[in-house]
């Protein structure tokens, strides 16, 4: 985002410092063709003072996920394979790298974090599922076992 500040300089003419706190509004369209009809009513200004221009460059932070969080929560609680943990170290060099300005190195490491962590959870729950499963399984099993046994006296 850039913002324009045009004045007028030289003596009587005072054009706002680029220090000053400066409060960036964007008006509504009505308003805009009204001050577009106002200059062209007012016409070309009537001083011969040069036109000074002052641009300003705000550097608009580029918002890049860094899915700590979800590796945090895959390291400790989906940690299948090591992969919440390899995770979560790419989120923290994705952190890193958004630090020291580095956009794209940061949104590289935190695409390989993002698709690391969406491996961990579903490896995660399907692993937990299938040990669920399989616990009930060997459950029920022995307790099918247990019961011949104790029907049949123990021998």
């Amino acid at each position: 985002m850039a913002l324009l500040l045009t004045g007028r300089s030289g003596p009587g003419h005072h054009l706002p410092q680029p220090h000053a706190q400066l409060q960036c509004l964007v008006p509504s369209a009505p308003e805009m063709i009204k001050e577009e009809h106002e200059v062209a009513v007012l016409g070309a200004p009537q001083s011969q003072a040069p036109l000074t221009t002052t641009v300003i460059n705000i550097r608009s932070d580029t918002a890049v996920p860094d899915h700590i969080v979800w590796s945090l929560f895959n390291t400790i609680f989906l940690n299948w394979c090591c992969l919440g943990f390899v995770a979560f170290a790419y989120s923290v060099k994705s952190r890193d790298r958004k630090m020291v300005g580095d956009i794209t190195g940061a949104q590289s490491y935190a695409s390989t974090a993002k698709c690391l962590n969406i491996w961990a959870l579903v490896l995660g729950i399907f692993l937990t599922i299938g040990s669920i499963v399989l616990l009930i399984f060997v459950y029920m099993a022995a307790y099918e076992t247990a019961l011949r046994i104790s029907r049949h006296g123990g021998h």
